[in-house]
């Protein structure tokens, strides 16, 4: 592998995990009412960390070990999701709180960015760790299925 291919492996990785974290974080704010995350058990998301997993290994063809580290990463992603949530019940009412007096509180929103921040580093080199072990465990024919899917040429968790 050339120094320049690792470069832009590396940027991928990066690339997709900062997208990842960001949507979650985004959704978590947002109160999502379909339950997909920010009041979500520890079961329940298991449960659906356990439907992705077998969705993604049918299209990746990927064996008992792969599937494993797999759900390791869906775990390391949703303990993330739950420290960058905090201890707020209803993420949606911190948010509107931002916005309800007279002038947007500035200073409010600078502690949201660094407790989120915080949060973030605090867990993204489990994330990372997971998701290269996870990743580097996939053959050539896996690994260029993953790449697809992100280039956009995946649609593998669409309805239908």
């Amino acid at each position: 592998m050339t120094h320049f291919s690792r470069i832009s492996l590396k940027r991928t990785l990066l690339g997709a995990l900062t997208a990842t974290v960001l949507v979650g974080g985004l959704s978590a704010c947002a109160g999502n009412r379909h339950e997909y995350g920010a009041n979500m058990s520890a079961e329940q998301y298991a449960q659906k960390r356990d439907k992705m997993v077998d969705k993604a290994a049918s299209k990746l063809d990927l064996n008992a070990d792969q599937k494993k580290r797999l759900s390791v990463l869906g775990d390391k992603l949703f303990e993330q999701r739950t420290a960058l949530i905090g201890q707020t019940k209803n993420p949606r009412v911190e948010m509107q709180a931002l916005v309800a007096g007279e002038k947007f509180d500035a200073v409010r929103a600078q502690a949201l960015v660094n407790e989120k921040t915080t949060a973030l580093q605090a867990k993204s080199p489990e994330v990372i760790a997971a998701l290269a072990d996870f990743y580097n465990s996939l053959n050539p024919v896996q690994q260029q299925k993953v790449r697809d899917y992100m280039d956009g040429r995946g649609h593998w968790f669409s309805r239908g």
